[in-house]
């Protein structure tokens, strides 16, 4: 009853995510950023916290006086026809070589700007003349952009991704009914992880974003499924040697208890380590998709188990498992089947094996050199087609690239000369500005003569001439770029203009759409290099907690990082010449890397406790291949349905997911058929009961005798007491 409660609660909460998410990158920076101080001050030099949208308007040849009347009247009275368009415009300024014009437009900065800037370009091509195109590009522009590319979170992304998992699970077990139980399991843990989730971000605890609801949606479909499916295998052993669905039922979750908590722990622990991330994204991403994988594991553990023991064996129709104890013993004693040939192969050719599988893998880490992960152009994080794009292509071709996207430098009165003669020796600066409120254009014209008067008619005689706006001792200078704000050029200006304001004005701060660019880059590649080591570290330590040994967690440690290396350099491989993409986002290696060691890890603890189990009942070797030839199915379909459910993250055309999709999905597929079928068996198998040092395991015999095996069963007990 608690879990129907929870889903009738939560369910409406799935179109109301937009309520409490945020893709304004500014948001996510560490506040001690130049980039966040900046845009944490803007208010304080304008009575607007409108989003500029910048329009520009060209034509293939110069536009007449009429034409530039017709679009000056169109846009004069967008405020009247557009809701949430401020009325201070600025004029349509015509480029030199009078093929184009452009506008800026400020916006309402509230949930309706994507609809905001869709109107405002419905209605400036409804009014332009013949044969002149119309773009509204600038920050209103991408932004825009980033909300239509997470639009299909909510029905596309999970349509497909359930749709995915169904159509796996119906060929893996051949009914209709366990595939629908194990869903609704899923879907309800979602439905729980989204309400908590909701709520923590409506009381200001944790910051929603598209991304972090679509790394939430799939990694608990994903999860949830496969530690669902390894109940399903335990219960369904259980029925076989269990007449009482009921005695079959607790068995069930006894055996599979202990896995699924030390899998999700593992990932908990692996996720909770991006807390210690400067950005704000990675570190609200940590305790979000930990939750979600808590639900996970609490529906697997608590709402399945009910499902399947109300319907008892009719759950697996039309194969329902027979109570059969004695063909049960004897396939025991002699596996068959697939994973069982598998095993035997491994028994007799280990060495080659783990050999060459770990050869070939380290070949494919060779392609990680051309994973190009220093940054991503903000116009470039839209695949296909995008208005703002097109826009800012055209605004370079006519005008400075940066225009509508200056760098803002926040510098104390006393040395505004100074930074402005900084800013007015750059070459990629085009123009300088300084705020100034009672300007009618709301800014004052520097130049290295100093602060200029107000452009337009002289003011009246005995007025006051407009004076830059002061806050807590500062101004504010804006300088447009001759580059195109996200392009790497404008990166390195930003970056020597920080150089020079240290000694000119030591406090000065550099932000913008540049800087935060820039900004958010940096922080990612300190995360990167930061939190890496420390999952490793953590995971490492859950491992020989659970594993009761030293040896075992190195080596599977060592097996997930060496395929993690291949995935990547598979994908930098793929990346460059197959899908041609810009460039990978900074924060791309580091989410592969949480997510593919978090639950590549998962397969080899489903692995690894089972061969522990049967170790202790039949010696590691033998341990090794039976538990292989018992998990192979199951571990096998959970790999299958976590690399569909993060295929299913590439339906959202937003380059940074579609490259996680990529790089997690094969990677999950070859932790699941690679390391985890091959590599880790073969390499175990040599190795042998050294693998358990410096647990007692180590040192036990590995006899056949029913002696032997009681010895076994004693020494279970010590070590488990």
């Amino acid at each position: 009853m608690a879990w129907v409660a929870v889903s009738g609660v939560g369910g409406p909460y799935f179109g109301k995510v937009s309520e409490v998410s945020s893709n304004d990158q500014t948001t996510y920076l560490p506040t001690s950023s130049d980039a966040t101080k900046v845009q944490q001050r803007l208010g304080d030099f304008s009575d607007s916290d409108d989003i500029p949208a910048v329009v520009v308007l060209t034509s293939e040849s110069p536009l007449s006086d009429g034409e530039l009347k017709t679009l000056t009247e169109a846009v004069a009275i967008l405020p009247d026809q557009v809701p949430g368009v401020s009325a201070e415009l600025s004029p349509v300024i015509p480029s030199e070589d009078g093929k184009a014009a452009q506008v800026f437009v400020p916006l309402d900065s509230g949930e309706g700007l994507n609809d905001t800037v869709q109107a405002v370009g419905d209605e400036l091509r409804a009014a332009a003349p013949e044969g002149v195109s119309v773009y509204v590009t600038g920050p209103a522009g991408f932004t825009s952009d980033l909300v239509n590319g997470f639009k299909g979170i909510d029905g596309i992304l999970l349509g497909v991704a359930l749709l995915a998992v169904f159509l796996i699970l119906v060929v893996v077990y051949r009914s209709l009914l366990l595939p629908v139980a194990v869903l609704s399991t899923s879907m309800i843990a979602l439905t729980g992880a989204l309400l908590l989730n909701w709520w923590l971000a409506k009381w200001g605890l944790l910051m929603l974003s598209g991304q972090t609801q679509g790394i939430l949606f799939i990694l608990v479909i994903g999860a949830a499924t496969d530690y669902s499916l390894l109940y399903v295998s335990r219960y369904r052993e259980q029925l076989r040697v269990q007449e009482d669905t009921a005695v079959a039922t607790f068995a069930a979750l006894r055996g599979s208890l202990e896995p699924i908590l030390a899998s999700g722990g593992t990932v908990i622990a692996g996720l909770l380590c991006l807390l210690l991330s400067d950005l704000k994204s990675n570190s609200s991403l940590g305790p979000i998709a930990a939750i979600g994988i808590v639900f996970a594991m609490l529906a697997a553990l608590t709402l399945l188990p009910a499902i399947l023991f109300a319907f008892g064996r009719a759950a697996f129709w039309p194969r329902r498992p027979k109570f059969e104890p004695d063909v049960v013993a004897a396939e025991h004693g002699d596996p068959r089947g697939v994973w069982a040939k598998l095993a035997g192969w491994i028994k007799r050719k280990h060495r080659p094996i783990w050999i060459v599988t770990a050869l070939v893998l380290a070949v494919g880490v060779v392609g990680a050199t051309q994973l190009d992960a220093t940054g991503v152009p903000q116009s470039d994080l839209v695949l296909g087609s995008s208005e703002a794009r097109d826009g800012q292509q055209a605004l370079g071709e006519h005008f400075p690239g940066g225009s509508g996207s200056p760098v803002s430098v926040i510098v104390p009165e006393d040395e505004l000369q100074a930074a402005a003669d900084v800013l007015l020796a750059s070459p990629a600066i085009d123009g300088l500005t300084v705020a100034a409120s009672d300007a009618p254009s709301g800014t004052l014209p520097v130049t290295a003569d100093g602060v200029g008067a107000a452009p337009g008619p002289p003011a009246a005689p005995g007025t006051v001439a407009p004076q830059p706006t002061v806050s807590n001792g500062d101004v504010l200078l804006q300088g447009t770029l001759t580059q195109a704000a996200d392009s790497d050029a404008a990166g390195d200006t930003v970056r020597e203009l920080r150089a020079a304001l240290a000694d000119a004005a030591p406090a000065a701060l550099v932000g913008g759409v540049t800087a935060t660019a820039i900004d958010t880059n940096d922080a990612s590649i300190h995360d990167r290099t930061l939190i890496i080591p420390i999952v490793l570290l953590v995971i490492t330590l859950i491992l020989m907690l659970l594993l009761r040994s030293v040896v075992a967690p190195l080596l599977l440690v060592a097996t997930t990082v060496l395929s993690f290396g291949t995935a990547l350099g598979v994908a930098g491989w793929m990346f460059t010449h197959v899908f041609q993409f810009p460039g990978v986002d900074p924060a791309v290696p580091l989410y592969s890397f949480v997510f593919l060691v978090a639950l590549g890890i998962d397969y080899n603890i489903f692995l690894m406790t089972r061969v522990r189990e049967e170790s202790l009942e039949h010696g590691t070797r033998q341990g090794i291949l039976r538990g292989l030839s018992i998990t192979g199915g199951v571990i096998t379909s959970a790999g299958l349905v976590l690399a569909a459910t993060f295929a299913a993250l590439s339906v959202i055309p937003i380059l940074f997911l579609v490259q996680i999709a990529f790089i997690v999905a094969f990677g999950v597929l070859l932790d699941t058929f690679i390391v985890r079928s091959l590599l880790v068996p073969a390499l175990t198998y040599d190795i042998g009961r050294a693998i358990w040092w410096p647990s007692k395991l180590a040192k036990a015999s590995t006899g056949s005798t029913a002696s032997t095996a009681s010895k076994r069963s004693k020494l279970s007990l010590r070590e488990d007491a």
